[in-house]
């Protein structure tokens, strides 16, 4: 989809990233571990990942000559989340590098479009359809049935942005509420489980995968990703196919994220693919303390051109978030045998933000002969 910029960092070179959260911080901590510096940009003067760099950059997107001097002092340019204004991508890829290419977030930054292009693949997602107007929503629940769920194309995460609409619902009602002019509505998927797969990918199209995760949210938002996922070696093959598929497809550098479905069928569960994360992902946590390689190592490792590690690992691993109020039982967790406890080092906590996680790593189950 995109031409691969070649790169090829060496230790001491900097890394510009691209919002100053979680994701981030822990992306500059894996750098550092590797000898590569890191500089943030981000408009929020609180952002946890200024803690961890020497450079930072706060200033809005928009202000093109603070784009303009970040971009001189950096090697190569990457991004904690997707919803990167397009103007200031298209700046920052004028005087260097940016990883994933920009162009790559014009697809998943669009509902609609990430959902025809995986539809282009031939890979399974919900029925879906293009809603404009209160009347078109009414034709598309018409077409796909109820229940059924309504999106806005653009700027949704953790279940912001989104309704199920059920029988009994008044169509003019949701989409009056839904506060938007251009939106896609899903058909309901009565699913098993969810799942995802966090996969890498160098310039040169090497792709690795880590073992397929299990998530289970609550409130819309991730609470527990459990690896491996309890899904059968058949299945775990497929949702790897399926994310090597995307990855080339968009002639990918770095880590993503997939997100599926798996559904029940009459030759057995079979996965429709949900969202695609064009960057690390919350369900790949477990990595940090549950493999060989982190997908956050992985992730800079792609960008700086360097080889991918191949993921082993240690054990059956949980990782749990700690939701709002939750990071008041950090200490708690601390006297847990086996846990790893992540802080982020957020201000105040509040109701669905993400202020940490724990990492607990079983041991693996013997080997028989």
């Amino acid at each position: 989809m995109t031409a691969s910029t070649q790169v090829k960092l060496k230790p001491g070179d900097t890394i510009g990233i691209l919002g100053g959260g979680q994701l981030g911080r822990m992306l500059a901590m894996a750098a550092a571990r590797l000898g590569l510096r890191c500089q943030v940009f981000s408009p929020d003067p609180d952002s946890p990942a200024f803690d961890v760099v020497m450079n930072a950059t706060c200033a809005e997107y928009a202000d093109v000559e603070a784009l303009e001097l970040f971009a001189g002092d950096v090697d190569v340019i990457t991004y904690e989340f997707e919803n990167v204004p397009a103007a200031a991508a298209m700046i920052l890829a004028a005087r260097r590098p940016v990883l994933p290419d920009r162009q790559i977030l014009e697809t998943t930054q669009d509902r609609l479009a990430e959902k025809d292009f995986v539809k282009r693949l031939g890979i399974g997602t919900a029925d879906y359809a293009d809603v404009t107007s209160a009347a078109g929503l009414r034709a598309a629940i018409a077409r796909i049935g109820l229940p059924a769920v309504i999106k806005t194309r653009r700027f949704g995460y953790d279940g912001k942005g989104q309704a199920i609409i059920r029988d009994g619902d008044d169509p003019d009602r949701v989409w009056a509420d839904l506060s938007t002019r251009s939106a896609i509505l899903e058909a309901f998927i009565p699913f098993e489980r969810e799942v995802s797969m966090i996969a890498a990918r160098s310039a040169d199209g090497h792709v690795e995968c880590f073992d397929v995760t299990e998530n289970e949210h609550r409130d819309h938002i991730l609470k527990i990703s459990r690896a491996p996922a309890d899904i059968s070696d058949a299945l775990a093959a497929q949702a790897r196919d399926i994310a090597e598929s995307i990855a080339s497809a968009l002639n990918y550098v770095g880590v993503l994220a997939v997100e599926m479905f798996v559904v029940a069928g009459a030759g057995g569960p079979t996965l429709l693919v949900n969202e695609i994360a064009p960057r690390v992902h919350n369900s790949g946590h477990w990595t940090l303390d549950g493999a060989s390689i982190s997908q956050f190592e992985q992730h800079i490792r792609a960008i700086a051109g360097w080889p991918l590690g191949k993921p082993v690992r240690h054990g059956e691993v949980t990782m749990t978030n700690l939701i709002g109020d939750e990071i008041n039982s950090y200490e708690q967790w601390l006297t847990v045998p086996g846990a790893t406890v992540h802080l982020y080092g957020k201000g105040p906590p509040r109701p669905g933000r993400k202020m940490g996680h724990v990492t607990q790593v079983g041991t693996l189950p013997p080997k028989t002969t």
